[in-house]
Order: C-alpha cells, then structure tokens, then sequence
C-alpha cells in the first residue's frame, strides 16, 4: 500500500507548453521553433512531465511522433490550463490599465439629480473603458459601503470626520433661500442670515446630511430648534418670529412643491436651483449676504485605496469639468 503525504510534484508551465507544442505539432524540430526553445530543452521538458504525471505522452519512433492515449486525454487539458493561464494574463493587465473595470460609485440624493450629467459625461468622454456604476444612497450607508468594500468611492457633502477616510475637495456651494410668490423674501439679495429665525423652514426627512447642514445653518443664525416639530403651518407673506423648522419631505422635489404651495420657504444647494425650481411658477429665490451660507462637496476614498491616484485624476478632471456649474471649483487641497 502507497502512502502519500500530499506533496505531489506539479507540473510547471513551461513543461504544459512543451508538451502542448509537441502534441499540435507532432514533431520535435517544429514545436521547440514554435515557442523559441530548444529541441533537446523541450524533449527534456516533455520526459520531465511524463515523470511528474506518471504516464507516458509520446510514442517516440525514428520518423515520427505519436501521441499515446493517455496523451490525447492529457493534451486538452493541458492546453485548457494553458489558456486559462493567458486569460488569467490579459485580466491583470486589464486589471493594471487606469480607468478600466468597474468602478461602484456612490453618491448621496441631494448631489445624484444635478452632478450626475456632469460625471457621466465626463467618464464617457474621457474613460470610455470605465464601468461605472452608481449607488444612490444616504450618507451613513454610503460611509458603510466604503468601509466594508462594497463601494469604491463616494461623492457627497464633507467633512465627514470618519477616520480611515480620505477626502478629496471639489467644490463649495452656497444655498439659496427659495420661498412662495408672496414672500417678504421672494427675489431678494443680500439676505442676513438672522432672517432664518423668522420662518416656517421646511426640510428635509432625518438621515439626510443637506437636513443637518440647513440646521447648522439656522444654529449659526442663532435661530433656537428645540421646538421643531411635523405639521406644517402657511406662512404667507407675514413674519413669524421664532417659527419651527417643519420636516415633511424625502426628497428636495417635494420639497421645491410645497414651498410652492405655500406652505414654507427651504433651502436649496445652488446646483439644485435650476433643476427644481423652473417645475413651477409659483416659487422666488432670495440670495444671502456674503459670506453666504453653503456646503463642500468632494470625493471620498479609503485611506491607501489600491486605485487612489486613479481617483485623484478623476478628482482633477471633474473640478475640470465641474466649472461651468454655478459653485466655486477648488484645488487639490
């Protein structure tokens, strides 16, 4: 009885190739000229093979080359590892070659509607071989997914303050405040911030960061939040001093709707205004005084990401891309 211990000798390719060469060729001469070896390198080759496997290949004669029937069998498989091989080859150097493969983007809803044409165009343009694949998910998910590998790299608003995070800046934007046809602000400049402790604001739901941006927003305007609350409340063209911040939307399109219904004003990021406001008449845009209240937007990447200066070009190329929108594009820092 044999024993083996599990160390089995393993062919090496160079011996798959030699054999496979012989076995198309069926002639010594021709198969070592076919894959720039040696004759007596590639006899040695195939008769080291035929050690390692145990069986015999080749029936050897004076005028010619056969191969036995273990070497028919044996001959498709190894020219099936062969090519295996080769496509395994031409995927690392796909796989090396920048802005090729997928790329699993995500990107937060108040930033997708209005900087997507951007990106896309800018990809197909430019990475025509990059699949992208676009992940439309609140922030703390989208932070989740970087973590755990199922997203590549993020586009949303900062700083985030996660630690293993990197950013990469785009640009700053300021918000607009956005009000019925009768507001007391509808259509004005250089609005103080201090006018936000007098209105009924209307938001977005809780997870969204532009929520907890528009609240930080009416904390610096000294405005007290403490008795926010759901119901909403019209406001007309009157003042109501100290009004709640009312939450009654999942998204800035709804919203845009029933600021136009009356019901409130919002904030709305500046990429945004063209888009949601022009899908009714019922709406003005009131601008604040400088310094305007506003949020960064920038790439998000794992810290020593494999593709990382892969990522910084596209950084590059859509601050690039990105200044024709009405935001202030910034620089590598």
């Amino acid at each position: 009885m044999t024993i083996s211990n599990g160390k089995r000798r393993q062919p090496s390719l160079a011996q798959l190739r030699a054999f496979a060469a012989v076995a198309e060729h069926l002639h010594f001469r021709d198969a070592a000229a076919a894959i720039g070896m040696s004759q007596p390198a590639l006899s040695g080759a195939v008769s080291a093979l035929e050690e390692t496997l145990g069986v015999t290949l080749l029936e050897r004669t004076t005028r010619k080359v056969l191969l036995s029937p273990a070497g028919e069998r044996l001959a498709v498989r190894a020219r099936a590892v062969l090519d295996a091989v080769a496509a395994l080859m031409e995927e690392a150097e796909a796989v090396r070659a920048p802005f090729t493969g997928a790329l699993r983007l995500g990107v937060i809803p108040t930033v997708a509607p209005y900087l997507l044409p951007t990106v896309l165009r800018l990809v197909h343009e430019r990475y025509p071989h990059l699949d992208l694949q676009v992940h439309e998910e609140q922030t703390a998910s989208l932070v989740d997914g970087l973590g755990t590998g199922r997203l590549d790299l993020l586009l949303l608003a900062v700083p985030l303050g996660v630690p293993g995070i990197v950013e990469l800046p785009l640009f700053d934007e300021d918000f607009v405040l956005v009000t019925p046809l009768d507001h007391w602000l509808g259509g004005r400049e250089g609005i103080p911030r201090e006018a936000l402790k007098e209105l009924n604001l209307l938001l977005l739901d809780e997870g969204h960061c532009l929520r907890d941006q528009a609240l930080e927003i009416c904390r610096e305007a000294g405005r007290g939040l403490t008795g926010a609350g759901r119901g909403p409340s019209a406001e007309g063209g009157g003042r109501r001093a100290g009004a709640p911040v009312t939450t009654t939307a999942a998204g800035l399109s709804t919203l845009v709707q029933l600021v136009a219904g009356g019901l409130g004003c919002t904030l709305l990021p500046r990429t945004a205004l063209k888009l949601e406001t022009t899908r009714s008449s019922q709406l003005l845009t009131g601008y604040f005084a400088d310094p305007a209240p506003s949020r960064r937007i920038a790439l998000a990447m794992r810290a020593g990401a494999a593709r990382g200066a892969e990522y910084e070009e596209l950084a590059a190329a859509l601050r690039e891309a990105m200044r024709a929108l009405p935001v202030r594009v910034l620089g590598n820092g």
